[in-house]
């Protein structure tokens, strides 16, 4: 098995919706923001290259929404999904599974593109299974007002009409039941119901793929929780049996958000839990 990280592009958002009741003084020490109190995040996206399977784990923002659109999140760098991918020698099409950590856009956008004529939508990874689960997929379709902007309809539904739609927890041939020992999942509800996080063996190190459970290395203390979480009291118990799990067993957390660090292992302090160090990929891997 062989894993690489994949850059889809940078976005920039509110300091203040990203670190919720955390003043500004402390968070822009780990998060400078711009004149805009706006920080940098990355959409940094995995790909597994699993014998005849390749996995990848979410697909950033994509590329079919509207300029007024993108304009809101201030789309920068000069990478994308497809020149990531090209990068290590694969296209969109060589793509057999798609493993959607939750339907927020900025994490599943780049699922679905426009048909040619832009008349419409398709998926776009033509030869891949999608995978969500059932739980997540009823809360996104059928959205509450808080997160309503959030699940656009064109990011989510062609997925299903194609016919390439499973749920990891609903029936045989599951992506999990023909890899038990490589990749299992975390749900969390804190953020958004049932949200997965995936935890991945390899090379002898366990991997956990944070997603919206840990945006930034600078939101490890446990009461920075973002404002975008729909239930943040949740988020912090869930928060701190995520941080015990990694310390107690030397896991390795890849962010999917920081734009600086890609890995990071954590510590116990008498403060609470902290930064231990961060790594790029091929330091460690």
């Amino acid at each position: 098995m062989t894993i690489y990280p994949i850059e889809t592009g940078n976005l920039k958002l509110d300091g203040g919706a990203m670190f919720g009741v955390v003043p500004k003084t402390i968070w822009q020490k780990t998060n400078p923001a711009d004149s805009n109190n706006l920080i940098t995040l990355s959409m940094r996206s995995m790909l597994i290259e699993d014998g005849d399977r390749l996995i990848l784990i979410d697909t950033g923002i994509g590329n079919k929404q509207s300029e007024k659109f993108f304009g809101h999140f201030h789309l920068f760098g000069d990478f994308s999904l497809e020149q990531s991918l090209a990068k290590h020698g694969f296209t969109k099409d060589d793509i057999t599974d798609v493993f959607l950590t939750h339907l927020h856009f900025d994490h599943c956008g780049g699922s679905v593109e426009w048909t040619e004529n832009k008349q419409g939508y398709r998926p776009a990874f033509k030869n891949a299974t999608y995978w969500s689960n059932e739980q997540h997929w009823l809360w996104a379709t059928e959205p509450n007002p808080r997160e309503k902007a959030s699940f656009l309809k064109e990011n989510i539904f062609p997925i299903q009409e194609s016919g390439q739609l499973k749920f990891v927890n609903k029936g045989k041939g599951s992506i999990l039941e023909e890899s038990p020992l490589n990749f299992s999942v975390l749900y969390v509800d804190g953020h958004t119901e049932k949200q997965m996080i995936p935890i991945i063996k390899y090379k002898g190190k366990t991997i956990v793929f944070a997603a919206d459970m840990l945006p930034t290395v600078g939101h490890i203390p446990l009461a920075y929780v973002m404002g975008y979480d729909t239930r943040p009291l949740l988020t912090m118990s869930e928060k701190s049996d995520f941080l015990n799990m990694v310390v107690d067993n030397d896991y390795y957390i890849f962010m999917e958000h920081d734009s600086v660090n890609e890995l990071c292992t954590l510590k116990k302090t008498e403060r609470g839990i902290r930064l231990s160090e961060t790594f790029k990929w091929n330091e460690i891997f």
